[in-house]
This record gives structure tokens, C-alpha cells and sequence, in this order.
């Protein structure tokens, strides 16, 4: 017979496993403070602890040039174990990403990590007046003309050495199909000029076969209605042509047509590539066009014709551009 203790063992087990599954279940996020923000230079500094390696850091902020996003990237890229990072406002709505840090820093908000989530209270940061914003204007703008000034003629060498590459390659490409078609367009010209002499031999036997018929074979009363139908016929032949070509019959045009035909058909013939053809010469044509508006004045940036007075400028700099060229 079993004892009570044997019997009771099985439930202590089952108590014992229930209670280790209770305690292994997720714990809720945890909150903390962060109150050590300083400012150094105007810049904020503020430190963080790290969730993986159990160490603090300190991140330098921009106030004017970071966001949100800028800050919480700082972080992922400082530790690879951080999987969610959000900043939140006083009331637990989420800032955006674009949100600047000088505007972050005039409210409190909640900084949260995986699961961990810290209070910030942050330092009053002094905003920048409209003259220090100015200046800040100001000197980007003189950044840029200097960085335009030594750079930009640089840049416009190395791509004109670009495009006359790329125009050589083409046009050496482009050389032997220009044989070719050269070749080809004398055939058909001489093929057309051929056919359109052969149009004057037949108009002119036809007349002598008239004349002839009329004067010495037969006389008008006979011939009249055969030059009519002649005629009718000339007329039919001209509409088939318009039928056909939708295009009224003109000797130029109807010259064009036909050399065309024949090129077409040559090439065919002879297997030139009218499609490879037609697209180097639009590369050579968008190259060179390229090329036309990198040599215009405007594109150069040439010097415009200074004034009688030039105003000075930032810390007194008036002409940037003659300053460069002095320097060169």
C-alpha cells in the first residue's frame, strides 16, 4: 500500500512546474529617468545606457541640423541590439522623425528602448535669433559659391572628356555603316535617275506613235478617241497612285519614294542594319547636344561685367570669383 507522501508527489511537481511558468512570463516595460544633459559648445550632450553591453554613452546633438531620426539612428548604430526606438511627448503620443532636436528640447518627452523607457527632462537650449540665423544663411551661401568656384570648371573638364570619349566610340562605330549607307543611297539614285529617264523615253515614243498614227497611218477623226482614252488612262494611273501611296502623284516626290524603296530593299538585301544605324546616330545627336550645352557661356558660368561698385559682402568679401581667380 502506497503512502500519502508517494501520492502527494505528483501534485507538488505539477505546482512546482505551474509556478516556474508563472514567473517566466514576459515582464512589462520597465521605466527609468535620465537627467544627465549638458550643454558643451551650445550642443547638447546627453547619456544614454546602452541595453547590450550595460554601459552608458554620451551622444553630442545637433540642434538646428538633427531630428528624431538622426538621434534614434545614433543609437542603433552605437548598439546593433537595440530592436525599437521611439520618443514619445508627455502625453505618450509618438514625435515624428523629422521632428528637429531644438523643438524636442523644448518639451519633455519619454525616450524609449526595447523595453525599457526613460523620462527626459530636457535643458532649455538658447533658439538662435533672426541675425545669427542670417549670418548662418550667409555664410552657406558663401560655402556653396566656393565650393561652385573651385569645382565646378573641374568638373565640367572631366565631363567634356566624357562625352568626346563617348562621341569617338560611337562615331568610330558609326564609320562603316556610313560606308555602307553612302553605297547604298548611290544605288538607289542611280536606279531612280535610271527609271525617271526611262519615264522621258516612254512619254516621247508614246508622242511619236501618235504623231504617227495621226499624220501618216490614220487621221485625227480616227486617233481623237484614242488619245482620249490615252489621257483617261494617264488620269486612272495618277489616282492609283494616291490610292496606294495616299500622296498626290509629283515627279520629286514620287522620286524620293522610289530611291527610298530601293534603299530599303538594298539594305535588306545586303543585311545593313537600319535600326543600329538609326540609334548611333541619335547617340551622336543627344552626345553633341550634351556637348553644345556644356560650351555654352551660361553653362561656363563666364564672368558677367562688374559693376561700378561692388557691395561687400560677408566679412567683407565682395567678389568671390575674382578672390578664386587671384588665388589661381
Amino acid at each position: 500500500m502506497l503512502s500519502k507522501n508517494f501520492l502527494l508527489r505528483p501534485r507538488l511537481v505539477h505546482a512546482a512546474l505551474c509556478s516556474t511558468t508563472s514567473s517566466t512570463s514576459t515582464p512589462a516595460c520597465t521605466s527609468s529617468s535620465i537627467d544627465t544633459i549638458t550643454v558643451v559648445n551650445g550642443l547638447p550632450h546627453i547619456t544614454i545606457p546602452l541595453p547590450s553591453r550595460a554601459e552608458r554613452c554620451v551622444f553630442a546633438l545637433k540642434p538646428i541640423s538633427n531630428n528624431v531620426g538622426d538621434f534614434l539612428a545614433m543609437l542603433r548604430a552605437e548598439d546593433r541590439g537595440i530592436d525599437r526606438a521611439v520618443v514619445k511627448n508627455a502625453e505618450g503620443v509618438r514625435i515624428a522623425s523629422n521632428t528637429s532636436i531644438q523643438t524636442l528640447f523644448d518639451q519633455q518627452f519619454t525616450l524609449a528602448i526595447n523595453d525599457q523607457e526613460y523620462a527626459v527632462a530636457p535643458v532649455a537650449l538658447e533658439a538662435p535669433g533672426r541675425e545669427e540665423l542670417a549670418k548662418l544663411s550667409d555664410v552657406r551661401q558663401l560655402v556653396g559659391q566656393l565650393y561652385e568656384a573651385l569645382h565646378v570648371g573641374e568638373f565640367q573638364l572631366s565631363r567634356e572628356q566624357e562625352l568626346g570619349k563617348q562621341l569617338e566610340a560611337l562615331a568610330k562605330e558609326l564609320a562603316p555603316l556610313e560606308e555602307q549607307r553612302a553605297e547604298l543611297l548611290r544605288h538607289a539614285e542611280e536606279r531612280s535617275a535610271g527609271l525617271t529617264w526611262l519615264g522621258l523615253g516612254l512619254m516621247s515614243l508614246q508622242f511619236g506613235v501618235l504623231a504617227r498614227l495621226t499624220w501618216w497611218e490614220y487621221s485625227w477623226d480616227i486617233m481623237e478617241p484614242v488619245t482620249y482614252f490615252v489621257t483617261y488612262g494617264t488620269a486612272i494611273a495618277g489616282y492609283a497612285y494616291f490610292v496606294m501611296t495616299r500622296q498626290e502623284f509629283m515627279y520629286e516626290p514620287a522620286k524620293g519614294r522610289h530611291s527610298l524603296l530601293t534603299f530599303h530593299r538594298k539594305a535588306s538585301k545586303h543585311r545593313w542594319d537600319v535600326a543600329r544605324y538609326n540609334e548611333l546616330k541619335a547617340g551622336v545627336a543627344a552626345v553633341e547636344g550634351d556637348l553644345r550645352t556644356l560650351r555654352e557661356p551660361l553653362a561656363l558660368h563666364t564672368a558677367r561685367p562688374a559693376a561700378k561698385k561692388a557691395a561687400a559682402g560677408l566679412f567683407g568679401i565682395g567678389n568671390l570669383r575674382d578672390i578664386v581667380s587671384k588665388m589661381q
